[in-house]
């Protein structure tokens, strides 16, 4: 399966890269690496993972306090948010489904 961000979730994706690489340098490349392997988990079997909402799901990543969530689309998933575990959990619920806010 496809996959596409919302771009408020590219958005938190870009933003956590610079944060960890500024942590120490690698790591926000290793952060990217665990989200992208999330993402393609979420994609391969975008129903295993758990519901935590109406159609929308979470894919944890490996390493880092993350989760992936996603809804299943006809043409693939799509990433709603890169979510940090300890902020607000549904924050990311007036994002519009479709790519808008």
């Amino acid at each position: 399966m496809s996959f596409k961000f919302h771009p408020e979730a590219e958005e938190e994706l870009i933003s956590a890269v610079a944060y960890y690489e500024g942590v120490e340098r690698g790591l926000g490349l290793d952060f990217s690496r665990e989200v992208y392997a999330s993402v393609q988990n979420a994609a391969d079997y975008p129903t295993i993972w758990p519901t935590i909402d109406p159609e929308i799901r979470r894919c944890l990543v490996h390493r880092f306090p993350y989760g992936v969530l996603y809804s299943i689309e006809p043409t693939g998933i799509f990433i709603i948010a890169v979510m940090h575990l300890h902020r607000d959990p549904g924050y990311w619920k007036q994002r519009n489904q479709r790519g808008g806010t």
